[in-house]
């Protein structure tokens, strides 16, 4: 289940939007303290961070600048005062989903954790389909790759030079690894990184 991070070092606001979330079935974990956030918080979890703008030692850009740096998987709402609006419009330039202005409006603020939690959710299964694939031999990438180019195992084994059963033995290695059930699965996943791949050379 997602969580959702408020992170304000106003107590009177963390503790106030804690109520109203937790009454929404929400799971919420305040952090008034960012330097604290920043060294316990886990990047790579399902989850929403509410993230106000301002706030003294490390503010909400440069948390969410080193949010971006570790690549993390947790969705960023900017919470803002009225004069701080370009700020957060320059955030969401820079990834934020969302912003909300002070105070915060609940049908708002329902709708930008939706959005939040679903797109946190498709993060993480990127995240999880590159930490598998990242699990994989250089031999094995190389036969995955040519899997989902669509050659038999004849082919591939033609490519490297080696035995149509040594194919087979990599195959059965990258389906496992991937936690691929299906030929189509497997494809289905490749694909979708050599896309977030292609999306980060043109972003870089």
């Amino acid at each position: 289940m997602a969580l959702i991070h408020l992170v304000d070092d106003d107590l009177a606001v963390t503790d106030a939007s804690r109520f109203l979330l937790e009454g929404l079935d929400y799971r919420v974990k305040i952090w008034n303290d960012s330097q604290n956030f920043i060294d316990q918080v886990d990047p790579y979890q399902c989850g929403v961070v509410m993230l106000d703008i301002r706030m003294p030692g490390i503010d909400g850009q440069q948390i969410h600048q080193r949010l971006r740096e570790r690549e993390s998987t947790l969705a960023v709402v900017i919470v803002t005062g009225h004069g701080d609006i370009a700020m957060a419009v320059a955030e969401m330039k820079l990834g934020a989903l969302d912003f909300l202005q002070k105070p915060i409006a609940t049908a708002p603020l329902i709708a930008a954790l939706e959005r939040g939690i679903a797109h946190s959710q498709r993060q993480v299964e990127r995240y999880q389909l590159q930490q598998r694939f990242s699990t994989l031999t250089s031999r094995e990438r190389d036969i995955a790759s040519a899997v989902a180019a669509g050659m038999t195992n004849k082919a591939i084994a033609d490519r490297y030079f080696v035995a149509v059963r040594t194919v087979e033995v990599h195959r059965s290695k990258v389906m496992e690894k991937m936690q691929a059930t299906s030929l189509a699965e497997l494809v289905s996943s490749l694909n979708l990184l050599a896309a977030q791949e292609q999306k980060k050379c043109r972003s870089a």
